[in-house]
């Protein structure tokens, strides 16, 4: 398959499925925020800061449950350990039109706890479907879907909300949310191969999964979301303050745009940056938009700044995959999307504190001074451990050479230590 066709990656056998199940399952997700917030601001006569604090609960939910529920797909499968995520969603998003506002500060929270994995599931699968030398265009065209999905959900969700009512729309949150749940364990996407599957199921939940390496990459994803949820505040409130806010949503549909053809241009080409790289990338990129003198510059500059933000985003998950061992993959995406909900929550409040204090372009420069402070960061970290281990090297060959190591025949390993070196190589290759 060439690398550049997406033909034929959606050819092979069960990709496209996947992709369609995961395009409609993430729906009601993408809904969830601006419904929640309509209905506390018009149904409950609430402030747009107590709508904040109803989806920062839901978002400490999904922050603390994102990798336990991924431990229990790695340990359980994934219908056992979606179906009380299913049982409990029903609940809460049907229960939630009803509530005052003070229970559903506790129903956000229990939703955002119990949500249906469905990202981390879709990307999970992908690794075991998709060979690893195509997985870049996989994950750059799952990131091309996020979006999509994010460019469609909030729109039905204004739409349901304004045309008939809040309730109406949370209604149907709750109900797509229990289909997509019960599409998901009818359609059971792998997240485990053949080999994994004959792994013992003790092994899922032994060893420490978070390593240095990953620990950068998952640095990467705080970053990246930081550079996203800082531009998106920055943007609502440059058009807010030009009298334009009626352009809010095309404008971001346009930012959108250009994540998707950034994503498809780095998934047809060949080669690996690095994702701290491209963090980077998409720091430097939203800097234009600060300086944007009108509206119609400030498109360009929202088109310019979404092209490296599925490249980043897809970098992110395709290293991930391949750092830990598939029994481990769940909880990894898990910790992952934690990763991301930490970068929203710090990006918001700082970039809407420097917003109020100064001007809408100081938000686009302060999330891409944090974002590329971070990648920086980490590209240092990643440096100084090579120069470390490039300098311990040398030495511990010449020591080996003084005691007489180098002039000794080699032993063969036995048949267990080969057996080991296997398993090493083999969770290497994953």
């Amino acid at each position: 398959m060439p690398r550049s066709t997406y033909g034929a990656l959606l050819r092979l056998p069960g990709v496209a499925r996947l992709f369609a199940v995961a395009f409609v399952a993430r729906i009601p997700a993408a809904m969830t925020g601006v419904v929640l917030t309509l209905h506390v601001v018009t149904a409950l006569d609430r402030g747009y800061g107590q709508a904040g604090l109803v989806a920062g609960a839901s978002t400490i939910g999904i922050a603390i449950g994102a990798p336990w529920r991924g431990r229990l797909v790695d340990r359980w499968g994934l219908r056992r350990a979606i179906a009380p995520s299913v049982v409990v969603e029903s609940a809460v998003w049907l229960a939630a039109p009803h509530l005052g506002y003070h229970a559903l500060l506790g129903a956000a929270f229990v939703g955002g706890l119990f949500l249906v994995p469905v990202f981390s599931v879709a990307r999970q699968s992908l690794a075991v479907l998709v060979p690893l030398q195509h997985q870049r265009a996989a994950f750059a065209l799952d990131s091309v879907f996020v979006e999509l999905t994010f460019m469609l959900a909030p729109v039905v969700g204004v739409l349901l909300a304004t045309q008939a009512s809040t309730t109406v729309a949370l209604t149907v949150v709750g109900a797509a949310t229990v289909l997509s749940g019960a599409l998901l364990m009818v359609a059971n996407p792998p997240t485990r191969s053949a080999a994994g599957h004959a792994a013992p199921p003790a092994a899922a939940g032994t060893g420490r999964v978070l390593q240095p390496r990953l620990l950068v990459v998952l640095l990467a994803a705080v970053g990246a979301s930081f550079v996203l949820i800082g531009t998106d505040v920055a943007l609502v409130a440059a058009l807010t303050e030009r009298g334009r806010a009626g352009d809010v949503g095309w404008m971001i549909a346009l930012w959108a745009a250009g994540s998707v053809v950034g994503g498809l241009v780095h998934g047809a080409r060949t080669g690996t940056p690095s994702p701290l790289l491209l963090v980077l990338a998409l720091a430097l990129a939203t800097v234009p938009a600060a300086f944007a003198p009108a509206p119609w510059w400030l498109a360009v500059a929202v088109f310019v700044a979404g092209l490296p933000c599925a490249p980043a985003l897809s970098a992110i998950n395709a290293t991930l995959v391949r750092l830990v061992p598939e029994e481990r993959r769940g909880e990894v995406m898990g910790w992952s999307g934690t990763m991301s909900t930490v970068g929203n929550a710090l990006g918001a409040p700082l970039c809407g504190w420097v917003i109020d204090r100064s001007h809408p372009g100081a938000g686009f420069l302060t999330a891409a001074a944090v974002g590329g402070a971070i990648a920086l960061g980490g590209l240092g970290a990643q440096a100084w451990v090579r120069g470390r281990r490039a300098r311990v090297r040398p030495v511990t060959r010449d020591v080996r050479a003084a005691d007489g190591y180098e002039a000794t025949a080699p032993v063969l390993p036995t048949p267990r230590a080969a057996g080991a070196d296997e398993d090493a190589r083999a969770a290497t290759c994953r």
